[in-house]
C-alpha cells in the first residue's frame, strides 16, 4: 500500500468504526428483536404479544384496502380472523428484511413474509415505520400487501 493509498483509506476506516455506525448497528438490532419477537408471539398464538409491537394505542394498520381503528382495532381484527386455533392462527415467518434509519428515533422496515396454515396460506410484503418511543422500538404505521402464494409471480 503506497503513502498516498494510506492517507485516502485512512478516513474511510475511521468512518466505518465510529460510534455513530455503532450506534445505528444497536438500533437495527433491537429493531430485529422487535420483529422476532413479534413472529414468536404469532407463532404461539399470542395476539396480545403480537401486538406488544405495535405503538399503543396510536398505530396505523394498513391492509386489505383498510385501515383498522387503531390499535385495539388491529388486535380485533387479528382475533376474529386468525384466532381460535393453532390451524387458523398458523405460522408466520418475516424474511428478507431491509431496514432504513431514518433519524435517531425512525426507522423504516420493509419485509417479505410469509403466513403457512391449512387453509388461506399467505405471502406479502410488510411496510412498517418504526418509531422510538420511552426507549423502546415500536411500530408507528404498518402496511401490509398481500397476494396468493399460489399464483406465479409478475415482474
Amino acid at each position: 500500500m503506497t503513502k498516498w493509498t494510506r492517507l485516502l483509506a485512512a478516513p474511510l476506516l475511521f468512518a466505518v468504526t465510529t460510534p455513530a455506525h455503532a450506534d445505528e448497528a444497536k438500533e437495527k438490532a433491537a429493531i430485529l428483536q422487535v420483529v422476532a419477537d413479534m413472529e414468536a408471539a404469532w407463532n404461539r398464538s399470542d395476539f396480545k404479544g403480537y401486538m406488544a409491537g405495535f405503538r399503543n394505542p396510536g398505530v396505523i394498520f394498513v391492509s386489505g384496502g383498510k385501515i383498522q381503528d387503531g390499535w385495539q382495532g388491529t388486535l380485533d381484527h387479528y382475533v376474529r380472523d386468525y384466532g381460535g386455533s393453532a390451524d387458523r392462527s398458523g405460522t408466520v415467518h418475516f424474511y428478507d428484511i431491509s431496514i432504513d434509519m431514518l433519524g435517531p428515533d425512525a426507522a423504516l422496515l420493509i419485509s417479505h413474509y410469509r403466513l403457512t396454515r391449512p387453509e388461506r396460506a399467505q405471502q406479502g410484503i410488510n411496510t412498517r415505520l418504526f418509531r422510538k418511543v420511552d426507549g423502546r422500538w415500536v411500530i408507528a404505521m404498518n402496511h401490509v400487501s398481500s397476494y396468493d402464494p399460489a399464483a406465479p409471480a409478475s415482474k
